[in-house]
């Protein structure tokens, strides 16, 4: 059994407990936010009558002793909860962003390094099986070496709360989902990036609800993102909307259940190549798939193991990187090498 307290009981808390319901061997031991009356409501809702409910980390952990903590408070405070987990021997388990700054990012990774903690992130997105798919077709070759990707993320949620008062708010709380799925998908290690932010006059968030950005992902690989949370109309999969060119043809992905591959004929239609559709190959059963769920579990058995989990903070940074380098873009409006510290 792995004893777990959660710190933080807002909405978000809602998918890691309907996950961890799924899941035996895991316990939950403890419940902390700020707000207690918000933690015992979530204790009975979810049927955690022995979960210690409190204020204070700290104390919950004491009182608890547990083996993790899942931490899904606002990213303000995951350097705090980190340290105070890492400081009573727990794993650590965190929603996204790793961080709310660069600074805070090393110093996390840094911590679970020298306490010999397992540290991981949900990155839920990419335990989605297309993204699996996609990842598998393209290391066979079948189209040759991808080239270019491209992303479109447009979506108009009202979520109100602190999302519409944040600085940077589609960079930093959602283009992160699509940054790491385009580095996983390619092999992309980021070196560079140039993005501009706008506010359009029909936005409803205080700043930073729409960007475009160009990444140069190495290997002559270039990754271009275009998205907005306040694009009504033509709404895009929250997975984003996708197209890689490769070598030798190109695939398309409509970030729902549509995907689909062309590939080039050694022969010609006048100036263009005549092109014919290739398959792209179902799971296979190795991939780990199950958003929250699968993350969860490989967190788990990571923990039983002693292995590393695909999404440890250590290689995670490198996509937060592309967040924080964005942004420093976005402000500059310059290009920005990514930094060398997230490689």
């Amino acid at each position: 059994m792995v004893n777990v307290v959660m710190a933080g009981c807002g909405a978000m808390s809602k998918q890691w407990l309907d996950a961890v319901r799924q899941i035996d061997g895991l316990s939950i031991v403890g419940l902390v936010d700020l707000d207690a009356d918000r933690a015992k409501a979530r204790a009975r809702e979810y049927d955690l009558t022995g979960a210690v409910i409190g204020t204070s980390l700290d104390a919950v952990l004491d009182q608890t002793s547990p083996d993790a903590v899942f931490d899904v408070v606002v990213p303000a405070a995951r350097r705090e909860v980190a340290f105070s987990a890492f400081a009573h021997h727990c794993h650590l388990l965190t929603e996204k962003p790793l961080a709310d700054s660069p600074e805070n990012a090393r110093a996390i990774v840094e911590a679970a390094r020298q306490a010999g903690r397992i540290h991981a992130v949900v990155q839920n997105r990419r335990y989605v099986a297309n993204v699996r798919r996609i990842r598998r077709f393209l290391s066979s070759g079948a189209i040759g070496a991808a080239t270019s990707i491209h992303a479109d993320f447009f979506v108009a949620p009202h979520f109100g709360g602190f999302r519409e008062e944040m600085a940077h708010v589609l960079l930093l709380d959602m283009a992160i989902h699509t940054f790491d799925a385009a580095r996983y998908m390619v092999g992309g290690e980021p070196a560079s990036v140039y993005c501009q932010e706008w506010e359009p006059a029909s936005s409803w968030y205080r700043q930073g609800s729409s960007a475009s950005a160009v990444f140069d992902l190495g290997g002559g690989k270039v990754f271009t993102y275009a998205g907005s949370w306040c694009a009504a109309g033509f709404r895009t999969s929250w997975e984003s909307t996708w197209r890689i060119v490769a070598e030798r043809g190109s695939l398309v992905w409509d970030g729902d259940d549509e995907l689909k591959a062309e590939v080039a004929l050694p022969v010609r239609d006048g100036l263009f190549d005549r092109t014919g559709p290739i398959a792209v190959p179902p799971l296979d059963p190795a991939d780990r798939v199950g958003g929250h769920l699968g993350i969860i579990q490989d967190f788990m058995r990571a923990i039983e193991t002693g292995t590393e989990p695909e999404t440890r903070g250590a290689d995670n940074i490198k996509s937060l990187a592309m967040v924080f380098g964005a942004i420093e873009s976005a402000e500059t409006g310059r290009r920005v090498a990514i930094a060398e510290e997230a490689q």
